[in-house]
Formats: structure tokens, C-alpha cells, sequence
């Protein structure tokens, strides 16, 4: 997902996302333990993202534009 579709998210939606792409490392870590992922940058993918999340949520909560 693109940062700038993440800005134009509520803060609700935000949490929700971030409990889902969470989810979605922990799957993708057991899927490259058992060698059955093909993208294994994927799991870099979806870190970026959470931390995308992230950066936005603790922006919001200190009120920095």
C-alpha cells in the first residue's frame, strides 16, 4: 500500500491494518521456514508497511503534521 493512501486513512483503520499486515509477516515468516514462498522480499514489503503505519500513528498521537 502507498504511503499516500495511508495518510487519507483513519486512525481506526490504521490499527486495523497494522493487526492485519502483522498477521500477514508472521504467515509469511512460517511459509519461508518451510520453504514454500516464492517472494521473500515480500516479508520486506510488509515490514515497510508496518512501519509506514507506524510513523503515521505516532505522528498522529503528537499531533506533527
Amino acid at each position: 500500500m502507498e504511503f499516500k493512501n495511508l495518510k487519507n486513512k483513519e486512525t481506526s483503520e490504521l490499527h486495523d491494518l497494522l493487526a492485519q499486515y502483522r498477521d500477514e509477516v508472521r504467515q509469511l515468516r512460517f511459509k519461508e521456514a518451510s520453504n514454500q514462498l516464492k517472494d521473500v522480499r515480500q516479508i520486506r514489503k510488509t515490514k515497510k508497511t508496518i512501519a509506514q503505519i507506524l510513523t503515521l500513528l505516532n505522528q498522529r498521537e503528537k499531533g506533527v503534521k
